[in-house]
């Protein structure tokens, strides 16, 4: 089959592997009916992640139709179309009892797809603990509505959930990529009484302007005074972090209003600082890490009720054998490109 791997620092190419076959008993066997890029996968390609290993298969957001079970699978069959999860966690273990699933102890724990095993921008794909890692699409969603369900609609989803966002509240997201677009849908339904969203490019906040006109834009130069204006206490009372810079990072925390909450669910190429000295009495809580993503059943639901709808964000689809220009496209973000989908 063929399958996008990472050979070495800033390298990926599109080799021919063997189709995977079931190694454990709770694993699956999916065939990939639609992938997509994520800025993961570029943080792959360039060094941002070192624990990713020579080798594997990249693409860790996809779905498809369950090909295998092994013999301890009850909750998918095959032929049952699926959301593939971006997290392996075996459902367990004291962190994943609590739903801290990014956390799980098994070896293969946490972000383990197109990172550590071999991943989904492929023709097949194995994944482990199939019974947590998969979720049915319910007949009246398509491969489309579903694709981010497992990666960056979860991220949103997990964001709005652990930011305590209520209806008198002024969110700030900064960032309106893909990840910052879905916690943006995801924060609309907590009800808040205003969104801003931030971001320096002029595409991106004409996107969010076009698709949800009741949310504010603005450029990082203006971001501080509009936040102001628009904001009862000296600040927003809830930020979302969801660019991953120093300069957002700081942003994050200088908008906030004291005692608001700081969710950063960002991705960084590097340490961050915190000047403590010059935070000192604001008294901000910080919320960190990487996505809890066991709410995919939730999300689907909501998807099929027309509460959700990610697919204005996926602005281009290529095959699987031209994923060398989707990359291209995507990484040097050309034609106002979103989100890249691959069809094997």
């Amino acid at each position: 089959m063929l399958a996008y791997t990472y050979i070495e620092h800033g390298k990926f190419e599109l080799q021919d592997k063997p189709k995977p076959v079931l190694l454990h008993d709770r694993d699956a066997i999916v065939r990939v009916t639609l992938s997509s890029i994520c800025t993961s996968d570029l943080h792959i390609k360039h060094g941002s992640v070192p624990r990713a290993v020579p080798g594997i298969t990249v693409g860790h957001e996809m779905v498809g139709v369950v090909e295998e079970v092994g013999a301890a699978v009850t909750n998918v069959k095959t032929g049952d179309r699926v959301t593939v999860n971006v997290e392996t966690f075996c459902g367990e273990c004291f962190f994943c009892q609590n739903g801290w699933v990014n956390n799980c102890t098994d070896p293969n724990g946490g972000w383990a797809l197109g990172c550590r095993i071999d991943g989904g921008q492929a023709e097949y794909v194995r994944v482990p603990y199939a019974d947590q890692g998969l979720n049915k699409i319910p007949d009246s969603v398509t491969d489309e509505q579903a694709l981010l369900v497992g990666d960056v609609l979860a991220t949103g989803y997990w964001a709005a959930q652990i930011s305590e966002i209520k209806t008198r509240d002024t969110v700030l997201i900064i960032g309106a990529g893909p990840t910052g677009i879905c916690t943006l849908q995801c924060v609309r339904l907590k009800n808040p009484k205003r969104i801003i969203v931030c971001d320096r490019d002029a595409e991106r906040l004409k996107f969010i302007r076009d698709h949800y006109p009741d949310a504010l834009t603005v450029g990082p130069e203006q971001v501080s005074d509009l936040v102001q204006a628009y904001s009862n206490h000296g600040g927003a009372d809830v930020v979302l972090e969801v660019a991953g810079s120093e300069e957002t990072f700081r942003m994050a925390w200088e908008c906030a209003r004291p005692n608001a909450i700081v969710t950063v669910v960002a991705l960084y190429d590097g340490p961050q600082t915190l000047p403590l000295p010059e935070m000192y009495g604001k008294n901000l809580t910080f919320k960190t890490g990487g996505v809890d993503g066991c709410n995919c059943a939730e999300t689907l639901e909501l998807i099929a009720a027309g509460k959700i709808d990610t697919t204005p964000l996926i602005t281009h689809i290529y095959t699987l054998k031209d994923i060398e220009s989707a990359y291209d496209l995507f990484e040097n973000r050309r034609d106002g490109v979103i989100k890249v989908a691959i069809k094997p």
